[in-house]
């Protein structure tokens, strides 16, 4: 006979495994109130970026040491997205509700530490007035207590704490003021538990939640007051479908619930923060005094100047031009030195496999260059997080948002996404990262997926080698360089109306409008400064650069394999053959491996191995889908091949037409053997292959699609593979359909 468990022994069970756990403490805050510099001095470089489970919402965690010796405890410390109310329209949006009610596999916190703005309390309040409804022991955070004394305010803590009933701990985070005595607190909470004074609902209001409570009871539900809160307040609740009622039956109840609240005198869309707010006056009545100086007049000044609709966007055009060029030109030293030490590892490994090929190109054409293809971003990556570190830090990048919300406001999104869509034309794999920045939820997925459309640099060798090969000797120049130009808008044309789509069909968001505070302005914190861009380099390293290493280890492996024998046998006797010299002349400058004919049948051989590689058969197997486009065989191939980094086509048609791998855009030689290329069969036999519509086809196609493993990879560890592969799939359709396009109206526009 089986027996059922007992939901005692279960209780208990649960409670020893919390106690074997560290106590974790969550941090909560209004956006620019410092929640993460106080984040950063509490954990430092103990931190690490996870996702919240079953949303794309990232979360930071990190771990601290409280206390010493015998009483030295280790805490786990979370840092949830900061928010102005608990209000939640989304999945996303309810990530601070779900964690602490812990919901959807999430853990609850031990205590909760709500960073405030000194300079804001009352309004700051709101959030932490909400969060004591969850009766879980708290301690206010009183940030940027500098400001407040230079301000010549006063606010009385010990009456503070007294009205409250929980610690109230002055810090200034930028500097490290307050975070010891802050430490402390949190020792000391964790052992006494101290509760934030709830508000004094009405009698209305605690009717109408026992009948909200009654019918989640009825489904064999608990449903707790923050919850029920959330669904009677906030209209469309992230949390209505905690009911666990039909739908019909959910939306019913949750109506005649709001129409009983109406029909007291009471509104519910602005009821809940009437309360708060009296609840919130009563508590820090007499505790602040108002000083007479006006800390925001310097504020004030330089925003007339930063915020001037002609001069403030002048200055964000030269502000950005500095963060791109930097990707450029400060990366570029420190990417050129992680390409020569690749290539000199993979000369110095190369020798000791020379007698096992298969591991030696393992190794260093696919290992070694896969690692190198991982680190060779990092420099990209550490400069932007360095740099949208300065920006928000010093309080500048509101003002950017402000400033470029128009330009995307009618497709869904705010000023915010500039940077990250900005920094995607140096490359989308920074671009995307540095979409964490956006704390809505769908206005990032949206970010993201436009990202990969923005004219990256990779893009740049396959437009100067086509505009320089087939525009500029016919159309000179000046239309070379306006075509080169027009290049790079092609990807920001399409992207808006995508943007568009995906805002209003795909996620349906709402359109809200843009809220955006003001902080002040800041000096940068150095500390912080460098645990963002140290954070942001490890993440890409750690998360992106595995599924990176391994695109590279599959792409070689189909370029590699299969490796017949025959192959370099026949090439060498055909390539004897065709010489004007006696063949054993030709045998004997073979055998000098520097010689012209020596490296000719090498580059032969190697053309031939990837022509009849699973790759090459790949391109041959899809020639038909993209002969509509122009593309032949080995075009095909190239495509193929630059999905581990688009600029990987030059290298691979240099291989294809038998001119080794050490061709880049600007060789004459790769340029006048593609100029000859003639098609072999079909009804353009004997016509050329490189058209002026097969080469702007080619080069649109490259500015649409995906063609790039590396980005995918971030995609898939930003969002998750759904998102990516519809990105790729997506992408790569809009580039077919378009290089199509081009080429078929392009052709008979010429005939």
């Amino acid at each position: 006979m089986t027996s059922s468990p007992d939901p005692g022994s279960t209780a208990t069970e649960e409670a020893s495994n919390r106690r074997s756990r560290p106590p974790l403490v969550a941090l909560l805050g209004n956006p620019n109130t410092g929640k993460s510099s106080v984040f950063n001095r509490l954990t430092g470089l103990r931190q690490h970026i996870a996702n919240y489970p079953g949303v794309t919402v990232e979360k930071k965690v990190g771990t601290t040491t409280l206390g010493d010796g015998a009483d030295a405890m280790t805490v786990r410390i979370v840092d949830l997205p900061g928010s102005y109310s608990l209000s939640a329209t989304s999945p996303d949006e309810r990530v601070v509700i779900d964690v602490l009610a812990a919901e959807g596999g999430n853990e609850r916190p031990d205590l909760l530490v709500c960073v405030l703005d000194a300079t804001n309390l009352k309004r700051n309040l709101f959030l932490a007035s909400q969060l004591a409804e969850f009766d879980l022991p708290l301690i206010i955070v009183l940030n940027q207590w500098d400001v407040v004394k230079r301000s010549g305010a006063r606010i009385d803590i010990g009456l503070l704490q007294l009205r409250l009933g929980v610690p109230v701990v002055p810090t200034v985070a930028s500097t490290g003021e307050g975070i010891q005595e802050l430490r402390q607190a949190i020792q000391s909470a964790l052992a006494r538990g101290p509760r934030l004074k709830r508000i004094s609902w009405p009698d209305p209001m605690t009717e109408i939640s026992s009948m909200i409570r009654k019918a989640a009871e009825g489904h064999g539900h608990s449903l707790p007051d923050p919850e029920i809160q959330r669904i009677l307040f906030d209209s469309h609740s992230a949390v209505e479908e905690r009911l666990r009622l039909p739908s019909d039956a959910s939306r019913a109840l949750v109506q005649e619930a709001r129409e009983k609240l109406r029909s007291r005198g009471f509104n519910p869309g602005s009821v809940e923060a009437v309360w708060h707010y009296e609840h919130i006056d009563r508590l820090v009545d007499g505790v602040i005094e108002r000083g007479t100086v006006r800390t925001r007049h310097a504020t004030e000044s330089i925003d007339r100047l930063l915020m001037h609709k002609f001069w403030g966007s002048l200055i964000l055009v030269a502000i950005m031009w500095v963060v791109f060029q930097s990707l450029y030109s400060w990366a570029s030293p420190l990417m050129d030195l992680i390409d020569a030490l690749t290539a000199w590892l993979q000369a110095t490994v190369s020798p000791w496999f020379g007698g096992m090929p298969i591991l030696q190109s393992l190794i260093v054409d696919g290992v070694i260059a896969g690692v190198g293809g991982v680190l060779i971003f990092v420099p990209q990556i550490a400069i932007l997080f360095l740099f949208i570190g300065i920006l928000e830090d010093t309080g500048y990048m509101a003002r950017a948002a402000f400033l470029m919300d128009k330009l995307f406001g009618w497709c869904g999104l705010n000023g915010k996404s500039f940077i990250p869509l900005l920094s995607s034309y140096a490359c989308a794999i920074p671009g995307i990262m540095a979409a964490r920045s956006l704390e809505d939820p769908k206005a990032r997925i949206t970010t993201i997926m436009m990202a990969p459309l923005m004219s990256c640099s990779a893009r740049l060798p396959v437009y100067v080698l086509m505009i320089g090969a087939f525009i500029e000797p016919v159309y000179g120049p000046w239309v070379s360089g306006w075509l080169l130009l027009a290049m790079h808008f092609v990807g920001i044309l399409v992207s808006l109306p995508l943007a568009w789509f995906t805002n209003r069909v795909l996620l349906k968001t709402r359109t809200l409008p843009f809220l955006l505070e003001m902080p002040p302005y800041r000096i940068p914190s150095g500390r912080n400064l460098f645990i963002r861009t140290w954070g942001g380099a490890r993440e890409f390293i750690l998360r992106a650069g595995t599924v990176i290493l391994a695109f590279s280890v599959v792409i070689w492996a189909l370029l590699y394999f299969p490796r017949d024998p025959a192959v370099a046998a026949r090439e060498r006797a055909a390539f004897v053959a065709g010489q004007s010299i006696p063949p054993k002349e030709v045998e004997a400058r073979l055998a000098d491996e520097g010689s012209q004919q020596s490296v000719a049948l090498l580059n032969r051989i190697q053309g031939a191995y990837v022509e009849q590689s699973y790759m090459g058969r790949m391109g041959k197997f899809l020639q038909p889908i993209f002969e509509p486009a122009g593309f032949d065989w080995k075009i095909s191939i190239g495509v193929l091949a630059s999905f581990p980094a688009r600029e990987v086509i030059i290298a691979t048609l240099g291989i294809t037409y038998n001119l080794g791998s050490e061709v880049n855009e600007d060789s004459e030689s790769l340029r006048e053997i593609m100029a000859a290329q003639k098609w072999t069969s079909g009804p353009r036999a004997g016509t050329p292959i490189f058209t002026v519509p097969t080469v702007i086809a080619v080069m649109v196609f490259f500015a649409l699609c995906l063609q790039c493993g590396s980005t995918l990879a971030v995609i898939v560890k930003e969002l998750n593979w759904k998102w990516a592969l519809a990105a790729f799939f997506g992408m790569t359709s809009m580039a077919w359909i378009a290089s199509v396009l081009i080429y078929q109206i392009g052709t008979r526009m010429a005939a």
